[in-house]
């Protein structure tokens, strides 16, 4: 039986790197394209190209196949602190616009038997998610549209472009959209860390009795999916005939401070919090997860506890300079 064959598009970075080990223990031949390599271990791609899909030429040579499966998760993003402050509005939208433009074209053009598109829950409208304890984030609530930064924008009309390619060349699109994934092997201190590595961070580095700060009121509230929940549901999804778009997340909604409390029990440490002014995003946004349930039989099944252990083990590693012992993160 012939091995199958994967791409996967943004393979240097936290997901892209967390699939390309999963389909490999899975047994899939795996390429890799990004503009650079994993940034906390080798990675275990079969083919890896450094490679910038902003350039059609590039896509061309990766996508030199017709792979039976190509994921698309390459896009230039970041936490809130990147995401929200309004100085990288025009990168996000035209680097992550031209990758897809070329994506998905040159994948219809080599008929690649199926390819995922990870969009966010960044989508969904503003008006929406303004109410901490009530948001509403169900696929059919994204019109009329009105996401809260330019890069949910992209992605929204990202979406709309697969979805135009699924219809009129046949191409067999699946989209999903992201909620808040964390994990072991991601941003940490780079300034395009989400909220769970930027408080395990910062509890990490503060001694016990210290002070950390965090942005806003710490009201606002949000769910996280642990890397392993997101790639099960994923794998879910591209082998089913559901096209999407679904929601990808936990519904285990979680206030900031409550986070940070979190953080803190695990490290076994008391901190008082400061709250300051910076980029929020939406007041409160929460994965709805009906749909994806009621096509997939999906739904995560561990608690965010259980995946902060772990992601503050590994970055308290990275953090005191030790080796990263994160421990087995198969299902």
């Amino acid at each position: 039986m012939k091995m199958r064959q994967v791409l996967v598009c943004g393979a240097g970075g936290f997901i892209g790197s967390h699939l390309v080990k999963k389909r490999k223990r899975e047994g899939f031949w795996v390429r890799g394209v990004d503009l650079k390599y994993p940034e906390f271990g080798d990675t275990m791609a079969d083919d890896f190209v450094i490679g910038d899909l902003r350039d059609p030429v590039v896509c061309g040579k990766v996508v030199d196949r017709p792979f039976d499966e190509v994921y698309q998760l390459a896009a230039d993003m970041g936490g809130a602190g990147y995401i929200f402050s309004g100085e990288h509005d025009s990168e996000v939208m035209h680097n992550s616009a031209m990758i897809n433009l070329n994506m998905v074209d040159i994948c219809a053009k080599v008929a690649v038997r199926k390819i995922f598109y990870s969009s966010s829950a960044c989508i969904y409208p503003e008006y929406n998610q303004r109410d901490p304890q009530n948001p509403m984030c169900s696929e059919d609530s994204a019109y009329p549209a009105a996401p809260d930064s330019e890069y949910g924008w992209e992605k929204l009309f990202s979406e709309r472009m697969y979805m135009a390619y699924f219809r009129n060349h046949g191409l067999a699109v699946r989209i999903a959209r992201f909620h808040n994934i964390f994990g072991p092997e991601g941003s940490w201190d780079n300034g395009k860390e989400k909220a769970p590595a930027a408080i395990c961070r910062k509890v990490a580095q503060t001694p016990n009795g210290g002070e950390i700060e965090i942005w806003g009121d710490g009201e606002q509230t949000r769910s996280f999916l642990y890397i392993d929940e997101c790639l099960e549901a994923v794998g879910r999804l591209v082998a089913s005939d559901f096209v999407g778009p679904v929601n990808i997340g936990s519904e285990e909604m979680v206030t900031i401070n409550a986070l940070a409390k979190m953080a803190m029990e695990i490290a076994g440490k008391t901190l008082r919090v400061r709250h300051i002014p910076g980029p929020l995003g939406v007041r409160g946004r929460n994965s709805d997860n009906k749909l994806i349930h009621e096509k997939l039989g999906w739904k995560p099944s561990r608690p965010l506890r259980e995946g902060m252990e772990r992601t503050y083990q590994w970055i308290e590693s990275q953090v005191h300079g030790a080796a990263s012992p994160i421990g087995d993160t198969r299902r």
